[in-house]
């Protein structure tokens, strides 16, 4: 069922424009099935504020349950913010307060920027375990984004992430392992999901811990892993919610950087993700980039057009199957009163029985 356009936040427009259908407060509200609340605490980047909105957004109207989706978008302290973000975050947004007295049926947590080289050090560290701390009491299942996941693992389990030798950044192929499992029900045994990230958290620390591996890659490492219980924190190391065009923003901000003298080294690219006619444009651009950098001369425009041309999205559907999946069990084990996580008879050690 649709999302509910319960504020006037401009993403609710947006992603009507794709194509999304988008119901008004005043039609949800004489259609009789139940409405479901999921909080979207969006702790990224002023610059991609709006997007990642739009990404977990879309993902939570793509599911097929028999519920209305209210979406409640909240942020914390602890982020440098610039007037327009913090403008659209006060007009849109909701408290941290607000959340806490209404209640929650489950909660998504994005990822970040970190400026530390570890995640107790970030000014936003002790507001994002308040956040943390009620929602495990007070939120029927939590899901975690990249940072979001290593910040929850290290706050609940000790285990800090470890610093990779380069960046772990491309569009891998990953295996399911645990077929069993309901999250991963009826979805591709193998299926690719982009990554972004310069640290990692290893699956043998997860399994020491207790935390249960359903999805994981040769190359790129864990991606989807569950808490002990089985489903009360869902953790992400990739980005399934990316768009088709998120890494190459990503190489872009990087090869300006290089313009800018900002880094020495011209930026790889993410790997598995451009073709070859792709690398055979961004290679000549590069060339480009390079001269003009050292000959201080101004920077034409990278040919964005043709590279969108010969993107593909590979991970969109396993991305929607696994969001569909968890939002479902949500809707099975939640209480009616959002402000509850469980309905009665629900064991939260083991909420789906398994």
């Amino acid at each position: 069922m649709p999302l509910v356009a319960h504020t006037e936040l401009p993403t609710f427009r947006r992603l009507q424009e794709e194509g999304e259908e988008i119901l008004t407060p005043d039609r949800a509200a004489h259609q009789s099935i139940r409405e479901l609340h999921i909080g979207l605490l969006n702790i990224m980047p002023d610059a991609a504020l709006e997007a990642t909105e739009r990404q977990f957004f879309r993902l939570v109207g793509a599911c097929n349950q028999i519920a209305q989706f209210h979406v409640h978008p909240f942020t914390i302290d602890g982020l440098e913010r610039g007037p327009e973000a913090l403008a659209h975050i006060a007009k849109y947004y909701e408290s941290f307060e607000q959340i806490k007295r209404d209640g929650l049926d489950a909660l998504i947590i994005s990822g970040a920027n970190v400026t530390h080289d570890h995640l107790q050090e970030e000014d936003f560290w002790r507001p994002l375990t308040e956040v943390f701390e009620w929602a495990k009491e007070n939120v029927t299942s939590v899901l975690c984004s990249c940072l979001a996941t290593h910040a929850l693992i290290q706050h609940c389990y000790g285990i800090e992430r470890t610093r990779l030798p380069a960046k772990r950044w491309g569009v891998y192929s990953h295996k399911v392992v645990d077929r069993n499992h309901p999250l991963v029900s009826e979805i591709n045994t193998r299926f690719d999901v982009p990554h972004s990230r310069f640290n990692e958290v290893f699956r043998s620390d997860m399994e020491k811990q207790g935390l249960k591996v359903l999805v994981a890659s040769d190359q790129a490492g864990v991606h989807l892993a569950v808490s002990p219980d089985g489903f009360r924190i869902v953790f992400f190391q990739g980005h399934p919610e990316y768009d088709d065009i998120s890494l190459l923003k990503e190489y872009k901000r990087e090869v300006l950087r290089y313009y800018r003298a900002e880094r020495d080294d011209y930026p790889p690219y993410p790997e598995h993700y451009f073709d070859e006619a792709a690398q055979r444009m961004l290679a000549d651009y590069a060339s480009h980039v390079q001269a003009a950098r050292h000959g201080g001369r101004q920077l034409k425009a990278m040919p964005e057009e043709q590279i969108v041309e010969r993107l593909d999205i590979t991970w969109r559907d396993s991305a929607k199957a696994v969001f569909n999946n968890w939002l479902g069990k949500v809707y099975q084990i939640t209480n009616e009163d959002r402000r509850l996580p469980f309905m009665d008879g629900v064991d939260p050690r083991n909420p789906l029985g398994l």
